[in-house]
């Protein structure tokens, strides 16, 4: 009678302690679902220097071609980089770029499927607070947008303005 309640006791402990191991597990994987590497030191002294060095995994190649064959133009901007410096950029938004999920590209990323899914309980307040400004300003929530890290641990959305 003792070694069964013994027993039922150690299976008690390595269920709960197996439980506990898997729900971390779980939590890091989640966790990495929305962190991604940002590690090319050209990409992120030419393009960081006006906003966030936006994870390439963000738009699809054929994207990151057109933005990079558009920088004359670049949303409003002539963000003109010499040749070499665009070719190494290129390559590494091609060598990163996210799979096309089936949707119309677009060269903004705020325009993209998924970022409007995800975005969808922002208010249009919110996005032209003085805070925010616009979709395009990621690190105005989310804390880590420079390193890549766009986890919900890190979101902190600006309180509404009091007018």
């Amino acid at each position: 009678m003792l070694d069964d309640r013994r027993r039922k006791w150690f299976d008690g402990i390595v269920w709960t302690a197996a439980t506990v191991y898997i729900a971390m597990l779980v939590d890091t994987a989640q966790a990495a679902d929305h962190r991604y590497p940002v590690d090319n030191a050209t990409y992120q002294s030419e393009c960081g220097s006006c906003h966030v060095a936006y994870p390439p995994a963000l738009l699809g190649a054929g994207t990151w071609r057109e933005i990079m064959r558009g920088l004359d133009r670049h949303f409003g901007t002539d963000a003109s980089i010499g040749e070499s410096a665009q070719a190494q950029i290129k390559a590494y938004l091609e060598a990163g770029a996210g799979r096309s999920r089936g949707e119309v590209p677009t060269l903004r990323i705020s325009d993209a499927a998924w970022f409007r899914k995800e975005h969808d309980g922002i208010t249009a307040a919110t996005w032209k607070s003085s805070a925010v400004g616009s979709p395009a300003n990621c690190g105005a929530c989310h804390r880590q947008a420079d390193r890549g890290d766009f986890d919900e641990r890190s979101l902190r959305v600006p309180a509404k303005e009091v007018r």
